[in-house]
């Protein structure tokens, strides 16, 4: 097998995708111990880097800020020029992915044959639409011929101060050594695969009722929903999280849940990273993306028989169809009793 020293990986896609391309590193660095690989991320998913033993450097490409237009691809370039990497991976499919590559003059260069600029890879690989992301991103590794690899699971790493800075948090709240805690991510970016509101409140009342402590999860922009479902239940044992927490932070506060319950989006991979179980409802989009939970005590709770579904890869601002069944048949009867399945089944959490 061919040695590299210098192997960059380029995933400037939302926090969830770069979650689920670590595993890719993580067989790298197994393979190749003494390389340095480096990623190229934007700067919102840069927050879930640090510490990570896996990997060398992050450069960041915000190319959306900063680094936007041909200008700040070129500055981008000759930074990754002067680093002089052996190959790079990309498992973002995206024009500007490549073409970043391309220009860095980086010789070896592998990604999907479904890329939107495929021509210019040195290798192009078959995107298997039928197995998991993580299994496609560690698929590009067949180039250099590293081929049956285990289940890789991705890894976060907390540092000693995010855990320091959750436990103050918990502390606070009064719910630091209660093994009560659940999780419960209700937003996404995407309207369509968000359960809706009435229904997770309907779950955390319900939860609260067998002694949960409830944890609402998310970032700023989840802030005002989980208010919303916050006031819309009135147990006492709800706490809004959302927008309060680093990434690194929240992972560490999932970590110490019995269970979290998500739609389809980054809290879903968090969780997993971090070998929390979960609960992930499905609605406008399903497992068989490749995006769903990866591990062995999750579940999943969707709507099947519906001719209109799936709608999409990432779902919509809304229904194409106007009737919003695929979430809408989801009772919070039926949540409720997967979770305490599932907890029935891991006391004590982990994957």
């Amino acid at each position: 097998m061919e040695q590299f020293e210098n192997i960059l990986i380029v995933q400037t896609a939302f926090p969830g995708d770069l979650i689920l391309t670590l595993p890719l590193a993580q067989v790298l660095k197994k393979h190749f111990p003494s390389a340095q690989i480096d990623f190229v991320v934007i700067p919102k998913t840069a927050e879930l880097l640090p510490n990570n033993p896996t990997i060398s450097e992050v450069i960041v490409y915000d190319k959306r800020g900063k680094d936007s237009g041909f200008s700040g691809l070129m500055r981008k370039v000759n930074s990754l020029r002067a680093n002089k990497y052996d190959i790079a991976f990309i498992p973002h499919r995206s024009f500007r992915s490549a073409i970043l590559v391309w220009l860095s003059k980086i010789p070896l260069r592998v990604g999907f044959d479904k890329s939107k600029a495929k021509l210019i890879y040195s290798h192009k690989i078959q995107y298997d639409s039928k197995i998991h992301e993580i299994e496609r991103n560690i698929s590009l590794l067949t180039a250099i011929n590293i081929n049956n690899v285990p289940k890789e699971i991705p890894h976060l790493y907390p540092s000693f101060h995010d855990k320091k800075k959750v436990g103050l948090v918990l502390s606070e709240i009064g719910v630091q050594h209660l093994n009560t805690l659940v999780g419960i991510a209700p937003g996404s970016v995407w309207a369509t695969k968000r359960w809706l509101e009435e229904r997770y409140a309907e779950l955390i009342e319900k939860l609260t009722g067998k002694g949960f402590h409830i944890l609402l999860l998310g970032g700023s922009e989840d802030f005002e929903l989980c208010k919303r479902i916050d006031n819309a239940v009135p147990s006492k044992h709800i706490y809004n999280m959302a927008g309060k927490l680093s990434f690194l932070q929240s992972a560490e506060l999932i970590e110490r849940c019995l269970v979290v319950v998500t739609n389809d989006s980054a809290p879903l991979h968090i969780a997993t990273a971090m070998r929390v179980p979960t609960v992930s409802i499905f609605g406008a989009t399903t497992p068989e993306f490749g995006f769903g939970p990866y591990g062995d005590l999750h579940r999943i709770v969707e709507t099947d028989g519906l001719s209109c579904r799936p709608c999409s890869i990432h779902g919509g601002e809304k229904c194409p169809i106007g009737t919003f069944d695929c979430m809408k048949e989801i009772s919070s009867e039926k949540v409720f009793n997967t979770v305490i399945s599932l907890l029935e089944k891991t006391p004590s959490g982990g994957i």
